[in-house]
């Protein structure tokens, strides 16, 4: 900026020089001019630099004034615990968390995550936040229901099949009916929700057998979790659902004790299922989706900083980690078919024509009685069968 001012003024001066040495009547007019112009590029030149170093000196204010404000706070370590397996999306975004909160707060907030089932599975390691034991928990939404009765409604089968990762996003993280009813579940449970990850993906269904239509489904005998809601909608379509251990699924695949299951891609991937089953159908039956949530009384003994920031950093966090899980949902996608799976896919008349199933109907009426009519404002936000 100093070399353009200079060079300003330095053509001012030559205008004036010039004319002098003309000898016209002129003369003055010009190089006074020149001088004016000169002098309110230096002006101006002297404004913006002023204007400019005003503004740095707002933003290292700002900064320093984000620093300051846990600068006299007591360190904090809370303890987060996880059943993902490290490398999984879910402890992926356990870490980044963890990460962020501490660079937010220069290391004054910190989180000590415990993943890969290191503190217990889905049940152990929320009763021990429920208890106080532990602060933080990340997990699928599924092993939630025996503590929140609401999250159900995730139960609802093909509920997000059609809609896009940023409408849901809005409904489950943003200011809608169903984002405060949850809020007001958790804290019933002596939880805080803090967010669901998730982006538009979805669990699939493996198989032996070619399930282009409907009918293909029935007398599927397929591995589900040993959830109430999941055995009645395969029931509904005609499968015939068998709850089992994971431990247990790649050997009864193998041995065609099962000739199914289902589960999201990098899952089936982990599981080396390509080895046992022939097709990769993409019922989108239940979404992917992860939640972070903390004991209710770690959340209030925190300081509002400290929960600014923890806000913050899962904010970030569930911003960065939605990119990829479409990254790795489509990678794996073409892992399994690269490794000789067949993928089935579906237009909007196959979730129509399943949603229309009577058994399915009784199931969403059952799922919205279960959480006092939350499921029907989810459907009603969302924009789907209404």
């Amino acid at each position: 900026m100093k070399k353009k001012v200079i060079s300003m003024m330095m053509a001012g001066a030559m205008v004036v020089s010039m004319t002098a040495c003309g000898g016209s009547d002129s003369g003055s007019t010009t190089a006074a001019a020149g001088s004016s112009a000169a002098a309110e590029t230096t002006v101006a030149a002297g404004s913006s630099a002023a204007a400019e170093t005003t503004a740095a000196a707002a933003d290292s204010s700002e900064a320093k004034n984000d620093a300051d404000a846990y600068t006299n706070l007591e360190p904090v370590e809370l303890i987060l615990a996880d059943s993902a397996a490290k490398g999984a999306a879910g402890s992926e975004f356990d870490l980044l968390l963890s990460e962020k909160v501490g660079e937010i707060t220069g290391g004054k907030l910190t989180i000590d995550a415990h993943v890969n089932g290191d503190l217990g599975n889905d049940t152990d390691i929320l009763r021990q936040m429920q208890s106080g034991d532990i602060d933080m928990v990340g997990s699928q939404v599924a092993p939630i229901v025996s503590f929140v009765p609401e999250i159900a409604i995730f139960d609802l089968p093909m509920v997000f099949a059609t809609v896009d990762g940023d409408t849901i996003d809005q409904v489950l993280n943003g200011d809608s009916d169903t984002h405060k009813a949850l809020n007001a579940a958790f804290e019933n449970a002596g939880f805080h929700l803090l967010g669901f990850l998730q982006n538009a993906t979805f669990r699939l269904t493996t198989s032996n057998s070619n399930l282009e239509k409907l009918e293909d489904f029935k007398g599927l005998q397929i591995r589900t979790m040993e959830n109430s809601n999941h055995m009645a909608f395969w029931t509904a379509i005609g499968a015939e659902p068998t709850p089992l251990a994971w431990a247990e699924v790649y050997f009864a695949l193998q041995s065609g004790t099962i000739t199914a299951e289902e589960n999201a891609a990098d899952t089936v991937v982990g599981a080396n299922l390509n080895e046992v089953q022939k097709y990769l159908a993409e019922t989108n039956h239940i979404l992917y989706v992860n939640q972070i949530s903390i004991n209710k009384d770690s959340w209030d003994a925190l300081d509002p900083a400290y929960q600014a920031a923890l806000e913050q950093a899962v904010t970030e966090a569930i911003a960065e980690m939605r990119e990829q899980l479409i990254m790795i949902d489509a990678d794996n996608k073409q892992l399994l078919q690269d490794n000789g799976m067949i993928l089935i896919t579906y237009d909007k008349s196959f979730y129509e024509e399943v949603l229309a199933i009577d058994g399915v109907k009784e199931l969403y009426s059952q799922i919205d009685t279960d959480t006092n009519g939350l499921a029907s404002t989810l459907q009603k936000e969302l924009g789907v069968n209404q």
